[in-house]
């Protein structure tokens, strides 16, 4: 399942080069609290067809009455793009679902270019960061390929928005844990990766959708071309394999790094790294182990919830509450349990 962004433009791509007209909209400022965050976007054609979304649903609505002729709208017609605002009073705001004192800011490109839309495409398809730049007043658009992820930004009259080839999950090692999460990293739109030279367990893989690399996993890290859209786990048990792998991945820029173990295990790994390979405390400050946070989890399934949850924030730039470090909480858990 890929990304919701990448779907977006896709869609509306296809839509505008079978000759249908579409609308663009995104979601370029919020005051107070806000459903979808700044960049997120949909396609709406004229019919009423819909794909993505700026809000729990009503504004959608609302657009489509007004810009489908099908439910009585205008229609879709070549203009200028457009800034609309939603949720400015409390009842508009109730109007919309957009919690109190929330308001929301569109922009509106009306039967954007469907070639420059498939150049976007064509780049981001290739492994490119682009930075896709809208001028409000004439409604041009220019693509530049970048290597640094930027903020969604709009200054009112310039619209710059960073887009990706999707984030990317590597795991090492091929077992019950690493396909419950590549099953939850596909269903959140990551690309996913399993690396493991083991045959017997790379060869009974079983979730569709995912990259299958057989090989050392240290030499398949160095090749992955990593970045700051990639996370890396190990999940083999396998110090051989485990431990290479995450010396290529901590000199990296991957934005979450992780390897599955016990409290005991993790601390042993740590000392591995700093003895016998030059790491230093500061340097596996990146490391997260025992991965995943406290939800009393049990089964492979249970486990690759919390693992999920944890890449998501580090993806999202979520700081977790202490409460949630599964090694705080078993300590606490192993105190409570002494007394």
């Amino acid at each position: 399942m890929e990304s919701i962004d990448l779907l977006v433009l896709r869609t509306a791509r296809d839509w505008l080069a079978a000759g249908e007209q579409v609308l663009l909209a995104t979601v370029a400022r919020t005051w107070g609290s806000s459903p979808r965050p700044t960049g997120s976007m949909m396609a709406l054609r004229n019919d009423g067809r819909v794909v993505g979304s700026v809000s729990g649903g009503c504004i959608e609505d609302d657009l489509i009455q007004r810009y489908t002729t099908a439910h009585g709208g205008s229609g879709l017609k070549d203009s200028a793009p457009e800034v609309v605002r939603y949720g400015v009073s409390a009842d508009e705001a109730h109007r919309f679902g957009l919690p109190c004192g929330g308001t929301l800011e569109l922009i509106l490109e009306f039967n954007p270019s469907w070639q420059v839309l498939d150049e976007l495409l064509v780049q981001l398809d290739a492994g490119q960061l682009v930075r896709r730049c809208l001028a409000l007043d004439s409604g041009r658009v220019t693509l530049q390929a970048t290597a640094t992820p930027e903020q969604f930004s709009f200054d009112g009259q310039q619209m710059l928005n960073t887009l990706g080839p999707g984030y990317r999950l590597l795991m090492i090692g091929a077992g019950a844990l690493a396909e419950y999460l590549a099953t939850m990293a596909l269903f959140n739109g990551f690309k996913v990766a399993v690396c493991d030279p083991r045959a017997e367990y790379i060869e009974t893989w079983a979730v569709n959708g995912v990259e299958r690399i057989i090989g050392m996993p240290d030499d398949v890290v160095r090749d992955f071309a990593v970045d700051l859209r990639t996370c890396i786990v190990a999940l083999s048990h396998d110090p051989r394999l485990d431990d290479l792998a995450l010396l290529e991945a901590l000199h990296s820029p991957a934005f979450y790094i992780g390897a599955i173990g016990s409290r005991r295990n993790s601390q042993l790994r740590r000392e591995r790294l700093i003895e016998h390979f030059g790491e230093t405390q500061a340097s596996l400050e990146r490391l997260h182990g025992p991965i995943g946070i406290y939800i009393g989890s049990k089964t492979p399934a249970e486990i690759a919830v919390s693992v999920m949850a944890e890449i998501l924030a580090a993806k999202n730039g979520a700081n977790l509450p202490k409460a949630f470090s599964i090694a705080r909480a078993k300590a606490q858990q192993g105190l409570a349990q002494s007394h």
